[in-house]
């Protein structure tokens, strides 16, 4: 798994010359659809999510992802539908892909090549672009996503020109760098995290639509990579419910009382508990950069431990690249402190042996 996080980089490079010899531009031959609706799921879903991240707010027309196994009824012939597979086959994208076709949607297929994916673009005359898993679908992240990328350019809906996705590449190299196996862990940042981590339930939080789907890809790998929970969130909403959940049972001074107070009943703290995460955009609301700050303040007036992770270039893309590739490390390596192995995922292979069977 730790190779596979590492080859990000190369994915992105990998898939501008695929994309490109696929003819994605062909997409805006009919102009700029109504609307954008990525359907996929698990690791393949999050590339829809970092294509609205990406496109932003300024976004003329809404970008949204479709979980599941129905299209909604709204979208038709005007809208582009994006169906996203690794391996090609994945039951729910398949249905909604077909569902697509039927109702005469334009159609982008991202996925597996000689897969039931690569044939339903067959004979719904979509534009197919073949990837290359570099093993887990969750690892292939880059290579799943820059067709889109490049698709939302070619719609004049997203400004990620080629000097961009080689900016990008650079920079995870440099975090691939950074966070190798042979770094000791005072110089290795997710080692670091990932040893602070252990043992408490991890609250992420975005500071921004950016960070926030940063968080929500962190909390899936710790899921897949280290079987461990994670809570996501985004600021400002994280304000307004999850806050709460300092003061309550897995907040660590629920039962410590005043911290000054030499008297307290040591044996009632916590030894484990909750701990804060987050992901910082260079990018914030003035809003939510205060109410970053107070929160932080509110967590360690309560003991709950906060880490940042903080994004590194100009470009949203560099942003979301650099917060998502650090996370991927940090929950590998939790993984291993855990002794867990990071890339079977067992309980899903069983539910969907389980699920063939009825």
């Amino acid at each position: 798994m730790l190779r596979q996080v590492a080859s990000s980089a190369a994915q992105i490079r990998e898939a501008r010359l695929l994309a490109a010899e696929a003819g994605i531009e062909r997409i805006a031959a009919d102009g700029r659809p109504r609307a954008v609706v990525v359907t996929g799921m698990g690791g393949s879903a999050i590339s829809g999510d970092v294509l609205a991240a990406v496109c932003g707010p300024g976004c003329p027309v809404p970008v949204l992802t479709v979980r599941g196994y129905r299209l909604p009824g709204w979208v038709g012939a005007a809208d582009l539908v994006i169906a996203v597979s690794c391996s090609g086959g994945t039951e729910e994208t398949l249905a909604v892909a077909a569902e697509a076709a039927r109702r005469g949607c334009r159609l982008l297929l991202v996925g597996g090549a000689d897969s039931p994916l690569a044939g339903l673009a067959e004979r719904a005359r979509g534009l197919f672009v073949p990837v290359r898993s570099v093993g887990q679908p969750r690892a292939t992240l880059w290579g799943l996503t820059v067709p889109l990328l490049m698709a939302a350019r070619a719609l004049r809906l997203a400004d990620v020109p080629d000097a961009v996705l080689e900016s990008t590449a650079t920079r995870l190299e440099d975090v691939a760098y950074r966070c190798r196996p042979d770094s000791e862990p005072f110089v290795n940042p997710a080692k670091r995290i990932a040893l602070d981590l252990v043992g408490d339930v991890p609250m992420v939080w975005g500071s921004s639509p950016i960070a926030g789907t940063a968080a929500y890809r962190m909390c899936s790998q710790l899921n897949e990579n280290a079987k461990y929970p994670g809570v996501f969130g985004e600021l400002p909403e994280a304000n307004h419910n999850q806050v709460v959940a300092f003061d309550g049972f897995f907040g660590r001074a629920a039962g410590a009382g005043d911290p000054d107070d030499f008297f307290r009943d040591r044996g009632e703290e916590a030894e484990h508990g909750l701990h804060l995460v987050l992901m910082r955009d260079t990018d914030e609301h003035p809003q939510v950069a205060k109410r970053r700050e107070v929160s932080v303040e509110l967590a360690a007036a309560r003991g709950v431990p906060v880490t940042e992770i903080r994004a590194e270039g100009e470009h949203p893309l560099e942003r979301m690249a650099t917060l998502v590739a650090v996370a991927d490390y940090v929950t590998v390596y939790l993984a291993i402190a855990l002794g867990v192995d990071p890339t079977p995922v067992a309980t899903i292979q069983e539910l969907k042996a389980r699920i063939a069977d009825v």
